[in-house]
């Protein structure tokens, strides 16, 4: 099939904004930390950008969408024919009639497996070790992400059952909240957790990546359509909605619980709706985004307590946004799916459809959350007793990013020599030197 040279400049720029969601996340999850440990808590998103491409390219994209392998193994993990990426570029497009070519559609599913590895990381701040982290990143994307994706986008058993996930709420959030729930139960609280303060140490950096997130997450969500058309449109504006109806009804949840609501409510809420409008998008009408975000902001707002009350310190609330607001827009979908452009398709209960849609739509986050809950347990485990998963008690307490990195983010020392900040006075102005020509 002839390229389609506007489909593939639309998913070039798609990719390119999926990725750029990573940094994003690194400065959100960074401004969330205390300011001892904010290189260490970027770096864990920026190098599960190189784990999950070498793996991707390695095996992923064959485990992952591969459907060549035989027929009860393909229910579970895809086939071997495109280890390192074979045939991908031998094939000018994919055979789906998108007009894309093969390795376009892989660069944008593989900035998939990377955002959902790095958003583990939020749950561990302040307190595991740096390789610890890569070892876990590089198995879990390869025995959890590759067979989960495949589930559900790559013809395994869930996508035979029907379930609907337009951009991942199942194979992304509810995946990697799962993963984060378990790994902080095997490696525990912080040290002072309950007891000292842990608040962001810089709430401009969570908005600076709050805003990244919500600029990639255009190619995320409509760039999920595969293609340019009415849906792609639908999932754009969708996801405009359900954000700002998210963000909104966190801060208003914060006001009548609080007495006040805050710039960390807003960035926050804003993820909410993002992460819970992800598997409807493209299949539901606008008001039902409106829905779903002000639905997800407000039972977010809340969910994020619930870790004082059960006693699991999960740093950057990765459960109580990510696990919580990906079931909520996947089931979601089960009541409210429209399908404004596709012909055809079972609507929601709410809509006259069946209950076995919603059914579908309740199993898959059970099965993947289960799946991803188990085996990261048992990983985490695995490496705990192996190489030690945490950092030791005196080193937390330094802080992991002079221990493990042997850099601070911040060199406050040094501010007087700029002329700034002068350690015996007020800020004085730095000289001014003229440069003969």
């Amino acid at each position: 099939m002839k390229i389609d040279s506007g489909t593939t400049a639309w998913m070039l720029t798609a990719a390119a904004l999926v990725l750029l969601m990573t940094p994003g996340l690194a400065f959100f999850y960074g401004g969330m930390t205390r300011a001892k440990s904010v290189l260490n808590m970027m770096m864990m998103s920026w190098v599960s950008i190189v784990v999950a491409t070498i793996a991707w390219v390695l095996y992923g994209h064959s485990l992952a969408f591969d459907e060549a392998g035989s027929g009860a193994v393909n229910m579970i993990v895809g086939g071997l024919d495109n280890l390192g990426l074979s045939g991908l570029a031998d094939t000018a497009t994919k055979d789906d009639g998108t007009g894309m070519p093969s390795l376009v559609f892989s660069m944008f599913q593989m900035t998939f497996a990377i955002i959902t590895v790095a958003l583990i990381s939020g749950g561990l701040a302040d307190r595991v070790k740096f390789g610890a982290w890569v070892v876990f990143a590089a198995v879990w994307v390869s025995v959890v992400y590759f067979p989960v994706a495949h589930w559900v986008w790559g013809g395994g058993w869930l996508s035979n059952l029907g379930i609907e996930d337009f951009a991942g709420g199942t194979v992304v959030h509810i995946n990697a909240g799962a993963a984060a729930l378990a790994v902080v139960l095997v490696i525990g609280k912080r040290v002072g957790w309950g007891r000292d303060p842990m608040r962001p140490h810089n709430l401009t950096l969570v908005l600076l990546g709050a805003g990244l997130l919500w600029f990639g997450w255009f190619g995320f969500n409509a760039g999920s359509e595969l293609a340019v058309d009415g849906t792609t449109g639908l999932a754009f504006i969708n996801t405009q909605i359900a954000t700002a109806a998210a963000a909104g009804a966190w801060i208003v949840a914060e006001k009548l619980r609080d007495g006040h609501s805050t710039s960390l409510g807003i960035a926050s809420g804003a993820v909410a709706g993002l992460v819970a409008i992800t598997p409807a998008c493209g299949f539901v009408d606008p008001w039902a985004a409106f829905v779903i975000g002000a639905i997800a902001g407000a039972a977010c707002a809340y969910a994020v307590g619930l870790k004082y009350r059960l006693g699991y310190d999960d740093s950057l609330d990765v459960v109580g946004v990510h696990l919580v607001g990906g079931v909520i827009g996947a089931v979601a979908l089960g009541f409210v799916a429209a399908y404004p452009f596709a012909d055809g398709q079972e609507k929601g209960v709410l809509l006259g459809g069946p209950i076995s849609q919603l059914g579908v739509q309740v199993l898959g986050p059970v099965a993947v959350g289960l799946y991803s809950f188990v085996v990261s347990w048992i990983l985490a485990k695995v490496i705990d007793r192996t190489m030690g998963f945490r950092v030791t008690r005196e080193q937390e307490v330094a802080g992991v990013d002079i221990i493990t990195h042997a850099e601070t983010g911040y060199d406050l020392g040094t501010i007087h020599s700029s002329g700034v900040a002068s350690p015996n006075g007020p800020a004085t102005a730095p000289v001014s030197r003229k440069v003969d020509a």
